[in-house]
């Protein structure tokens, strides 16, 4: 049992917004973000009743009307109306350089941003939220923010760690190369001899290793190839009574810091205003000493964190320096690698190409277009169940595939082309009365759907542009 909180409205650095991860999950699984979270909510584990999950969403001044407006326009995705909570954070002064002084945008206004995802913490005390989930029975919360589509692949497992172990705080990790640009887990000792499992950003931890006794810093180990501090992707899981405690004891206020990008090596201009922020993962920071904190790491990483926070050029830096992309296009091939890797793990024959696609200059190897509703499965006991002789399904190399409600697939051989098996809803919008439970003995062998590279210099919609490719809806097969 676990109540869910969503930090909403990320605004990527060339202007693109949230709008665009939503439509990464509708592309692949014919759904929204949210309506995926939905049936998400809706698909119970076998043999368990569940309950409602509440989602809190936390919005700012930036984002707060504009998600009003979605959810109404999309009904609340499906989901009651008291069971979507938004909550506001507040905006702070920017300043504008060394000295502090205020960034203006005119001569009468102050410049403000928000206060960073820390507000999440003071917001869910404020509002009463997080005592109410207690009071109604619910044992944990589970944080996750950023545009990052896999996140249910590693909050699931999380979950099942800290409930195993009875953790306060666990957060969720995946392998981290040395310098990369994501914060590490660590555990710092202090002098009398106490230690603390905290993140450390990753602008500071190559200082802080070197100033602690590791003279070459963050670097890789050659038996893992990976740094030893892995990768935090800021999502979390508390334990509810403990995390509630602990509002109630400091009012969920956050540790803040400063973190300005200086315009040059004096150190005293700003390349852009900054403001004072402060962190949700920062909370192990106030929790008392003998507090469970620890990590969960996912491997391998994009099958469990794989956002969309880069526009084209940045994530062409990151690939010329051998980082993750983290761009519209990579997020939605890991999600089809890591669909198809799940099936292979249960003995579906999947096929793969070897020869890499390039859509906006960047390579990628583009496995079939494997997806499914959460309606369909869950968790690879799930799949193991659906999938009856794992032996007699062969997917093809150039195909697509979705599964969009509870069927048993016995055998598929999907050659060459798009199957998709509908859902519930549009079943009924198709005007079909029979629901077929098995996929046996078919055979698909169609034109499908091609992904083709938009040449340079063409111009088309955002949503293709960011990609570097467009979908040719040729044919497809329904079931």
């Amino acid at each position: 049992r676990r109540a869910q909180v969503r930090e909403g409205g990320v605004e990527l650095d060339d202007g693109l917004d949230m709008k665009n991860m939503d439509d990464v999950v509708r592309r692949m699984a014919r759904k929204p973000l949210l309506e995926d979270f939905r049936d998400r909510h809706w698909a119970k584990p076998k043999g368990k009743s569940g309950r409602r999950l509440p989602l809190a969403i936390m919005t700012s001044d930036d984002t707060h009307d504009s998600t009003v407006e979605l959810l109404e326009l999309m009904g609340n995705f499906g989901m009651d109306e008291d069971q979507i909570i938004l909550m506001k954070q507040e905006k702070v002064a920017c300043l504008a350089d060394g000295n502090a002084a205020l960034a203006m945008e005119d001569p009468f206004t102050v410049q403000t941003k928000p206060h960073g995802h820390g507000d999440v913490h003071m917001l869910l005390h404020t509002t009463g939220l997080a005592d109410k989930w207690r009071r109604e029975g619910f044992k944990w919360v589970c944080f996750f923010q950023d545009t990052n589509a896999q996140v249910f692949h590693g909050l699931l497992p999380a979950l099942g760690v800290s409930a195993m172990n009875d953790y306060d705080m666990n957060s969720l990790a995946v392998p981290r190369k040395a310098k990369e640009a994501i914060g590490a887990i660590t555990r710092l000792r202090r002098p009398d001899g106490s230690s603390i499992t905290i993140n450390v950003e990753y602008n500071q931890l190559d200082p802080l290793l070197r100033a602690t006794g590791y003279p070459d810093g963050d670097v890789n180990d050659p038996t893992t190839g990976h740094s030893p501090f892995p990768g935090n992707i800021n999502q979390l899981v508390m334990k509810l009574d403990s995390y509630c405690e602990e509002l109630n004891r400091h009012g969920g206020v956050i540790s803040e810091f400063v973190n300005p990008k200086y315009a040059d090596e004096t150190r005293t201009a700003f390349k852009k205003s900054t403001r004072l922020e402060c962190m949700m993962q920062d909370f192990s920071k106030s929790l008392p000493s003998g507090s469970k904190v620890a990590f969960t790491t996912i491997t391998p990483a994009y099958a469990a964190y794989s956002p969309v926070k880069n526009s084209v050029s940045e994530a062409q830096a990151k690939a010329a320096s051998g980082n993750p992309q983290h761009s519209a296009a990579s997020a939605e091939f890991d999600v089809y690698r890591t669909n198809c890797e799940m099936l292979q793990q249960i003995g579906c024959l999947i096929d793969v190409t070897e020869e890499p696609r390039t859509f906006n200059g960047m390579s990628y190897v583009v496995w079939p277009r494997v997806t499914w509703s959460p309606r369909f499965a869950l968790t690879f006991e799930d799949l193991e169940e659906k999938f009856t002789a794992p032996d007699e399904v062969h997917i093809g190399c150039e195909t697509s595939l979705y599964i969009g409600r509870d069927v048993e697939v016995d055998s598929l051989e999907l050659h060459r082309g798009r199957l998709v098996v509908v859902g519930d809803d549009d079943y009924r919008n198709q005007g079909w009365n029979d629901f077929e439970d098995v996929v046996q003995f078919t055979t698909i062998d169609n034109d499908g759907w091609e992904w083709e590279a938009i040449p340079d210099g063409e111009e088309h919609e955002e949503e293709f542009m960011i990609r570097g490719f467009f979908t040719n809806q040729i044919a497809e097969d329904l079931m």
